[in-house]
């Protein structure tokens, strides 16, 4: 992996409270991005550690890549995160029986799609961001999967 060299300053970034929430905020991927980016532009105690937790425990592996090179590019001894290839959220899959469960048993995938941003905008943004152009297949084929809607007697 080529490691390219990132200016940096060593002081706090003037919008570092902005910037820590947005490292932080689980229900937006890219915007977990740009703050590690811009983070990687301030070399203090405190942008280090953010992007250390970051690197070590966002769920979008995209996210973890972007805070190693920004952590390296400081000169911190670290390690490159491993691709978690096993479920991102945990009981992603029971959320999404829920929520297919909850829709009438006629319904389509893009209700389905559509219900599941609007009640977890986290399963769908990490998801998205994690599986790239992969994303519409895979929850397609979790919409299939899921079991129907049964009536009780």
């Amino acid at each position: 992996m080529k490691l390219t060299q990132y200016k940096y300053k060593e002081e706090t970034p003037p919008n570092y409270d902005e910037l820590k929430k947005s490292a932080n905020r689980m229900a937006n991927w890219k915007e977990r991005l740009a703050a590690v980016e811009e983070l990687g532009k301030w070399k203090t105690e405190q942008t280090i550690s953010i992007l250390s937790n970051r690197m070590k425990n966002d769920p979008v592996y995209q996210v973890q890549e972007a805070a190693y090179e920004m952590l390296q590019n400081f000169g911190e001894d670290v390690e490159m995160p491993e691709r978690n290839e096993n479920e991102l959220i945990k009981d992603t899959d029971k959320v999404l029986v829920r929520i297919k469960k909850s829709l009438p048993a006629d319904h389509s995938y893009e209700d389905f799609k559509a219900k599941l941003q609007k009640m977890r905008s986290d399963i769908y943004d990490t998801y998205k961001g994690a599986k790239g152009d992969e994303f519409e297949a895979w929850l397609e084929a979790r919409w299939k999967a899921a079991p129907v809607r049964t009536r009780r007697k």
